[in-house]
């Protein structure tokens, strides 16, 4: 395995920063707003499930 120096290493490092594509800040407001959604959303479903779950283990128990 070859060595590289650190003045090498710095420049390809800056060589594939470069090459990073940055989100714009209308891309990154609706991926966190579609983050938000679809979390309220799983929130909700497994809130639903869990009042199912307890619902029908209450009957089933006869609590």
């Amino acid at each position: 395995m070859s060595t590289t120096n650190p003045v090498q290493f710095l420049q390809q490092v800056r060589a594939e920063v470069a090459k990073v594509v940055w989100p714009t800040r209308r891309e990154v407001m609706l991926t966190t707003l579609m983050v938000f959604i679809l979390s309220a959303l799983a929130a909700t479903f497994f809130s639903l499930v869990d009042l199912a779950i307890r619902t029908g283990l209450h009957y089933i128990i006869g609590g």
